[in-house]
């Protein structure tokens, strides 16, 4: 092997090399990250919606419940915050598991973006918990743009992930949720947005930003378990992960 075990003197290995360790730890960590976020985000909108005075549970959408005039709107705010910041984190570590940005692919960057956009459309908040007609200010306007952009990337994220790691016999078994979770997200929103004012609407609307979020935290917690298995096959290389190393270092024997 190389660059992976320090060698004694004599031929003996005594464990892994400095930078392989922090390599591993900070790929682990934005793993963690990756699972945090979607599920920070999901209690705080599952809290918030219990918490809103004079509505039921299912009455306002996700984006409602950081509005104005909502109760606590601090809680979902955060939540918006911590996926953005999960986001952020997880592309980046999973970029670097699958073997920088150019043999990663397109995934882990659109993650990246639709973190960012998460964020803005936390800081961008709409103007009431309930959608009403009239007129609105500025950032209710741009919330609007900016969560029609992060549906978009939502969806499209874990379909390309599932491009990618199709190609790995290891990991292919997560491509399938992953593209089953972006086609029916996609449905889901396309419902959404024929008919936003219906009672119905906001459980749409959870459902559809829930399940790609599930696939792809389901995704860091497998990178999260193996922080180095993912770089041993590049793409199109479906049979490489038979030569791997059994401890998960990408390395040949």
């Amino acid at each position: 092997m190389t660059g992976t075990w320090l060698r004694h003197p004599h031929g003996r290995s005594h464990g892994r090399s400095r930078p392989g360790l922090a390599r591993t730890g900070w790929i682990r960590a934005g793993a963690v990250a990756g699972v945090a976020g979607p599920a920070a985000f999901t209690l705080a909108w599952l809290v918030s919606a219990a918490r809103q005075r004079g509505l039921s549970f299912a009455t306002p959408q996700i984006s409602g419940l950081a509005a104005d005039n909502a109760r606590d709107p601090w809680l979902m705010i955060s939540g918006f915050l911590l996926l953005g910041g999960g986001a952020l984190g997880f592309g980046a570590a999973l970029s670097a598991a699958l073997g920088g940005r150019r043999q990663a692919g397109p995934g882990p960057a659109v993650i990246q973006a639709a973190g960012v956009l998460a964020i803005a459309a936390g800081l961008l908040r709409r103007d009431h918990v309930l959608l009403t007609s009239g007129a609105e200010s500025w950032h209710n306007r741009a919330h609007d743009v900016v969560s029609a952009a992060a549906y978009l990337l939502l969806v499209a994220a874990p379909a390309l992930l599932a491009r990618r790691l199709r190609s790995d016999r290891r990991w292919r078994g997560l491509a399938a949720p992953l593209v089953a979770a972006a086609a029916v997200s996609a449905a889901l929103l396309v419902t959404f947005y024929a008919a936003p004012h219906n009672s119905w609407d906001a459980t749409l609307q959870r459902i559809a930003v829930t399940l790609p979020l599930a696939a792809i935290a389901a995704v860091a917690v497998r990178l999260a378990r193996e922080p180095g298995a993912f770089a041993a096959v590049s793409p199109g290389d479906g049979d490489a992960g038979r030569h791997a190393h059994p401890g998960g270092s990408g390395q040949p024997e």
